[in-house]
């Protein structure tokens, strides 16, 4: 926003793309901490609530439509500012997607079904790459991964060695990863899930729990349903859904930060600000400016 704002001072349209994969559900609006109109300043926001939540939205749907209001905003002369923090995402977008086949609907019922621990060591026998890269208790990719190599009998590495259709040697990239103090980074997480269930979190999942989705959904797996959910039903106190839902984003904000630090490439500016955090910001967005 700074920057927008700072461009639009400049009598420049700068307009702001989400790239984060829960604000792209319109039935997130609060557990998502999508920006409202007051914080959007007047500045032009795009892909924030775009997709029901009936509908998984997976990379490459995002990436497709990001493509789309990129080029259209170029063609205009205004500047895209993607904003967000789901890595796939951005690397969809940037390096391509794995011509990966549609899995077969048996196979993948088949790996889904499976418990996390017998999936877990499925994948060490059929990828160990997979498993070597993957976190013990990351059922959602170790699905993935399993039921890749079981219908294709290539492995997801293999398929991602051969990405296509991104647009990062395209554009003038300006890359910009923010590293704030964790301690700092954390106490605004827990502060932030407190202040969700003040102001419209329990309304929320209500809507979602009323609208019975699919419990697989994206939708519903976003971090603060299950926790409000079991408040909702009675499973768990106010004081257990605020540590739960704390928790949990303290986790999700630590592997983003791990996968932000180390991931993205290394001409990527990395910005880690252990005091000074606006004037050390405004430094950085002078620069690119400039």
């Amino acid at each position: 926003m700074r920057l927008a704002r700072r461009l639009t001072a400049e009598g420049r349209r700068a307009v702001v793309l989400n790239a984060d994969s829960a604000q792209v559900y319109a039935d997130l609006r609060v557990l998502s901490a999508r920006p409202t109109e007051a914080e959007m300043a007047g500045i032009e926001h795009l892909l924030f609530g775009a997709w029901d939540g009936a509908e998984a939205c997976s990379a490459a749907d995002w990436a497709a439509a990001a493509k789309r209001e990129i080029a259209a905003l170029h063609d205009d002369g205004a500047l895209p500012i993607l904003a967000g923090g789901t890595g796939l995402y951005l690397r969809t977008l940037l390096d391509g997607i794995a011509p990966v086949p549609t899995i077969d609907p048996a196979i993948r019922a088949e790996v889904r079904a499976l418990p996390q621990a017998k999936a877990r060591a499925a994948l060490e026998h059929e990828d160990p790459a997979a498993a070597a890269r993957l976190a013990p208790a990351d059922a959602s990719r170790t699905a993935r991964a399993l039921e890749v190599v079981r219908s294709t009998g290539r492995t997801l590495g293999e398929w991602q060695s051969a990405t296509a259709g991104g647009i990062g040697r395209a554009v003038d990239l300006h890359a910009l990863v923010l590293l704030p103090q964790r301690e700092w980074l954390y106490e605004r997480c827990d502060r932030r899930f407190a202040a969700m269930l003040d102001e419209g979190a329990r309304e929320e999942v209500a809507a979602l729990l009323a609208r019975r989705l699919d419990p697989a959904l994206p939708v519903m797996r976003a971090i603060g349903v299950r926790e409000v959910a079991g408040l909702l039903e009675g499973r768990l106190s106010q004081a257990e859904a605020l540590l739960a839902g704390q928790l949990a984003t303290r986790r999700y904000a630590k592997r983003q930060y791990t996968w932000f630090r180390g991931q993205p490439p290394a001409g990527w500016q990395r910005v880690e600000m252990q005091s000074c955090f606006e004037a050390v910001l405004d430094a950085r967005l002078f620069q690119m400016l400039s």
